[in-house]
This record gives structure tokens, C-alpha cells and sequence, in this order.
């Protein structure tokens, strides 16, 4: 997800455009009007009204107006503590997620095409890798029979098993390696945009290495860092999965407590009330980026901020006097180091670099990985190391008619998905980079209004939004909700598809005589074809992965596959589970392989 891809491009000038329009009929769909309404209207009728009737019930019980559900929120301390842990996670999942992603941003954005895409395909499979699997990974991992009391034991390090689970440390790491990737997606965006001949320039003026890092180089990154903190920290505040699987009572998040209210107690008014207190600390996040670095740079662009007065100033100083301690310790550091590993040292690429980034990238990919054996295991539990090799699991899996229904639900609505998302995103992506419209920022806030509000409060509120209209338990209230969350993904890659295609090629077939559909055939869709495929691929792996909305309106006769993942994990922990697992991970490998080629094919056609 390349946010830099965002900027949009002026618009070619309308002498041009006329006859290209007269004579393309299939672009007349495409006037400014038509390109953003079908998502306007999605955006409006599945994400605007139904969070602005949950958060109605927190002010309206039937009879009028009232905050008795605010006063219950804030009269037991409970509620208060629970947004405390909340805010705790969120915070130091961020602080660890920024910490270990900067180094793989930094090492990929130095790289080579090739190399760079290498990495950045493992970074692309843990970003889509679902986060079920990941998590019960480190169930199996940690747990007091798990893979690392095994091997402690087996060592003779310990003589008893840790207790490594259901802890506040679990947590962190659980969450750390699910969000990991999105803070380097996120930072990778805006360090390709860097200029490295500034730094060079600062090493041939006589800086020396940490100096070059830390008083060039790093303040240019920092629009991306505060873009990922951003990121990390409001997908972060809305996560339940992890904590749920990985935590005890003491780590109990604030999403936990609006899935009970909504799922045990029916209590919307409270639910809507909860979900206000989650929805405002995000708002306050965004105003204090919107106001230290500007919403602009989420995007690509330049910053924003307001200029900083006198407290804005001393807190500029104290940083840069902070960045020239921080470059002096670096270069004390490096001057006692042979002379070989100077010069390594003062390469971005060096071995030092580079053995941290495989250390990280194997963190983000082995735990996925350890389900592959373990779901042969002839055993009847998930012993490490697996005992013998059987196909048991997957023949369960194949012979029950829960998971296959599930799976075939799971296929359907996610081809729906990509249809719907990449027919209502491609026309606005078209907006927002050839459009001559005003406002667009405003039009690209709207647009990744999904991918800010926290998803809980989007799943609760369409939850009561269907029951109303009796769209629970259907695929089509799925594929719509769905889609929702999936259509920024969709504009976002075909923004990136849009900003490297030269219309002068569809001009230059008209001037050599061809038709429209022969200008369409053989140019333009060559072109964008690539690019509508990845984006189609990519909704299909956000619906297919999706377990939040899934939860309140799958319904129980049919569910999705991440349902029935989660209904089964949280009775149970069997190797079919490990076996499921494998096949997702699997499934979502090939997807996002194949994605990835078609985005790279689109990118330099």
C-alpha cells in the first residue's frame, strides 16, 4: 500500500481531452459526476449512517434525550481502566511497531528493483497473512506445551514450563507482529520519495556517517514515521483478536467490551456509548498529527502544519539538539570498529543492517510458518516437534461440512467484493488523479474513512443497520459491508496504477487510425488490466481475511471462514486448526504473489 501513490496529477488540457472523449464512448461513464458518486453513496449508506445511528443511541433511549449510558461509562472506574490498558497496548504496540519497522523500511527503500522486491514481497505476505493464523501461531508458541517450552526444556534451560501466555508481554508481541508490517508499508511510502543525494551531499561536505543519519536523513523520514505511529496506533485501539487469544483479564481492550455489550447484553445504547469514547481518542490522535505534521503527508505530500510558535520553536531545538547527540553517539560508535566495518558502517546496505532485517522478517514470517508441519503431525495434538506425517487433518477438514460451507461462503462473498469494489473504485481513482474537481483532499479523507474509524465501530453499527432491514446473515450484506472496508484498498492501487499511465498512448492510437474498442483492447486495457486485477485481488484478500463484520452479521447457519476459525479456536485448540492455517496461509501466499507481479507488470507497462 503505497500512500505517495495518492498524489494526484494535473489534469491534461481539455483541448486534448475533448476529442479523446468524443471518440472513447466507454469513458463517458466517467465524467466527474458519475466517477465518485456510486462511492460516495456506498460510503454514506454503510459507513456514515449506520455509525451515526449507533452513536445516536448512546444520547437517545426511545424517549429522548439522555446520557445515563456516559454516566455508567464513567462512574465505574472499571470502564476507565479498561480504556487506560487500552491506550497502554495501543501506545506501546506502536512505539515496538515503528521501532522494528524502520529499519526494513529504510533497508528496502535503499535497494535495488529487484532486491527490493524480494523483501518487500515477505513484508506484502505478513501484512495479508490473516491475522487468526498469526495469532494462534503464538498460541502455539508460547503455550506451557508450546514450541519454545519444548525446546527450553529439551536444552535443560528450564526444569518447568514458563508461563509465557496470558500476560501483558504476550500481548505486545502478538500485536507487534500483526502491525509490524503496516508501520513499514507506511514509512517504505515516504522514504522511496527521499532524495539520497542529500545525504551523500552531507557526507562529501565532511559529515560523518551517524551525523548523515540522524541530523539528514532521518528528519526527512519523520512525516513517515508519524504517518505509521498514526496507522499502528488507530488500528491498533480498535484491535480484539490478539488480546483476546493472547491476554488475560488484566489486558481486557475496549473493543472486547463493546462485543459483550452488543453480543450478551443486547445494550446498544451503552455499546453506541463505548464506541463514542473509542471514536474521540481516535479524532484526538488526528488532530494532534493534523496539527504537528498535517494530514497531507498520509498521502504523500508535503506537510501541512501549522507554523510553530515559541514552545513549537524550543521543542525544535531540544530535537535537534536530541538528533546531534544521537549522530555524535553513532559516530563514537562506529570509530572503533576496524577499518572494514567503517566503510560497511557507512554503507545504508551494511551487514549489520542487513543481518537485523532478516532477523525481523523471519519474526514476521516463521510463526505462520511453524503451522505448516505441525498440521501433518500423526498425533492426536499439537506436539512439538510432529510425530510421524499423516493427512488426517486435512480429510477432517475436507469431510466437514461446516468448514467447507464456510470456505465456499468465504469464496463467493470475496469475489463479490472484488467485483463490486473494483467497479465503484477504479471510476474514482479516475476522480482523483485526471479529475479537475474541487476539494479533493476532503474527497480522499472520505475515501479512507474506512481505514481510520476503528473497524469494531463499523461492524457494530452495520450489525444494527442490517437487523433493522434484515440483511443479517446474508451474502449480500456481507458483500456490501464488506466492500466498504475494501474499497480504499482499490483506490489506493489504482491511483498508483493511474499516475504512471500516459494517456498519449490512447491519443496516439486514434491518430494512427484505431477504433475505440480496438484503442481499448489493445492499449488500454494491456495497460490498466494489471492493475484492475491486483486491485481486485487485494478486496478479495481484505473480505476474505475479514472477521470483525463477519462476527455480527455472518449469522450462525452459514458463516465465513474467519468465523468458523474463531468459533473453533476459542472452544479448542485441535490440529485441524493448524491444518486450516496452512491452507490460508498458503492461499494468501499464491494471492498476494500474484498480486504483487500484476502491480509491478502495471507499474512499468
Amino acid at each position: 500500500m503505497n500512500h505517495s501513490a495518492l498524489t494526484a496529477q494535473p489534469p491534461h488540457p481539455a483541448a486534448a481531452a475533448a476529442p479523446t472523449a468524443r471518440r472513447q464512448p466507454w469513458r463517458a461513464w466517467l465524467q466527474p459526476g458519475a466517477k465518485g458518486a456510486p462511492l460516495v453513496v456506498l460510503l454514506i449508506v454503510m459507513l456514515v449512517y449506520p455509525v451515526g445511528q449507533l452513536l445516536l443511541l448512546s444520547v437517545h433511549n426511545g424517549h429522548g434525550f439522555t446520557l445515563i449510558e456516559y454516566k455508567r461509562l464513567f462512574a465505574s472506574p472499571v470502564y476507565v481502566d479498561v480504556l487506560l490498558i487500552t491506550l497502554k497496548v495501543s501506545l506501546w504496540t506502536t512505539f515496538f511497531s515503528v521501532l522494528t519497522g524502520y529499519p526494513i523500511a529504510y533497508l528496502i527503500s535503499s535497494l535495488t528493483r529487484e532486491r527490493k522486491n524480494r523483501l518487500l514481497f515477505w513484508v506484502l505476505l505478513s501484512f495479508w497473512t490473516s491475522f487468526l493464523v498469526r495469532t494462534f501461531a503464538w498460541v502455539v508458541l508460547l503455550g506451557r506445551n508450546g514450541v519454545i517450552n519444548k525446546i527450553l526444556l529439551g536444552l535443560g534451560i528450564i526444569d518447568q514450563p514458563l508461563s509465557l501466555l496470558y500476560n501483558f508481554s504476550s500481548v505486545i508481541v502478538g500485536m507487534v507482529h500483526a502491525l509490524m508490517p503496516l508501520a513499514v508499508l507506511t514509512m517504505l511510502s515516504v522514504m522511496e520519495n527521499i532524495d539520497r543525494r542529500l545525504p551523500s551531499a552531507a557526507a562529501t561536505l565532511g559529515a560523518r556517517p551517524g551525523t548523515v543519519f540522524w541530523k539528514v536523513y532521518f528528519p526527512l523520514s519523520l512525516p513517515g514515521v508519524a504517518a505509521g505511529a498514526l496507522m499502528v496506533f488507530v488500528t491498533a485501539i480498535g484491535f480484539f483478536i490478539t488480546p483476546t487469544l493472547l491476554g488475560g483479564r488484566h489486558q481486557t481492550m475496549i473493543t472486547q467490551l463493546i462485543i459483550d455489550q452488543v453480543m450478551q447484553a443486547l445494550n446498544w445504547g451503552f455499546a453506541g456509548a463505548i464506541s463514542v469514547l473509542l471514536l474521540a481518542v481516535v479524532l484526538v490522535v488526528f488532530l494532534v498529527y493534523d496539527r504537528m505534521v498535517g494530514l497531507s503527508t498520509m498521502t504523500g505530500g508535503s506537510s501541512t502544519a501549522r507554523k510553530p510558535g515559541r514552545a513549537g520553536q524550543w521543542s525544535r531545538q531540544l530535537g535537534d539538539a536530541v538528533l546531534t547527540c544521537l549522530g555524535n553517539v553513532t559516530d563514537a560508535l562506529i570509530s572503533v570498529l576496524p577499518r572494514r566495518r567503517k566503510r560497511a558502517a557507512g554503507d545504508g546496505e551494511s551487514l549489520v543492517l542487513r543481518a537485523v532485517v532478516i532477523l525481523l522478517l523471519v519474526f514476521l514470517s516463521a510463526p505462520a510458518s511453524l503451522m505448516i508441519p505441525l498440521s501433518f503431525d500423526a498425533g492426536s495434538g499439537l506436539a512439538w516437534p510432529p510425530h510421524g506425517f499423516s493427512l488426517q487433518w486435512y480429510q477432517q477438514i475436507v469431510d466437514s461440512p461446516l468448514w467447507m460451507q464456510a470456505l465456499t461462503r468465504s469464496m463467493l462473498v470475496g469475489v463479490g467484493t472484488g467485483i463490486l469494489s473494483m467497479l465503484i473504485g477504479t471510476p474514482a481513482a479516475f476522480l482523483l488523479v485526471r479529475g479537475g474537481m474541487r476539494g479533493k483532499a476532503a474527497m480522499l479523507a472520505f475515501v479512507l474513512a474506512p481505514i481510520v474509524v476503528p473497524r469494531m465501530i463499523i461492524a457494530v453499527g452495520v450489525f444494527y443497520f442490517f437487523a433493522k432491514i434484515g440483511l443479517v446473515g446474508s451474502s449480500l450484506g456481507l458483500v456490501l459491508a464488506h466492500t466498504t472496508v475494501a474499497v480504499p484498498y482499490v483506490v489506493i492501487t489504482m491511483m498508483a496504477v493511474l499516475r504512471n499511465y500516459d494517456t498519449r498512448l490512447d491519443q496516439a492510437a486514434h491518430s494512427m487510425g484505431a477504433r475505440p474498442w480496438a484503442t481499448l483492447r489493445r492499449v488500454t486495457f494491456p495497460i490498466l488490466g494489471a492493475g484492475l486485477m491486483s486491485s481486485f485481488l487485494f478486496a478479495f484478500a481484505t473480505s476474505f481475511d475479514e472477521l470483525t463484520i463477519a462476527l455480527f452479521t455472518s449469522g450462525g447457519v452459514s458463516t465465513t471462514l474467519p468465523k468458523q476459525f474463531w468459533d473453533e479456536i476459542t472452544m479448542q485448540i485441535s490440529p485441524v486448526i493448524a491444518a486450516v492455517s496452512t491452507c490460508l496461509f498458503v492461499f494468501i501466499a499464491a494471492l498476494i504473489w500474484v498480486a504483487d507481479r500484476l502491480r509491478r507488470r502495471s507499474l512499468t507497462s
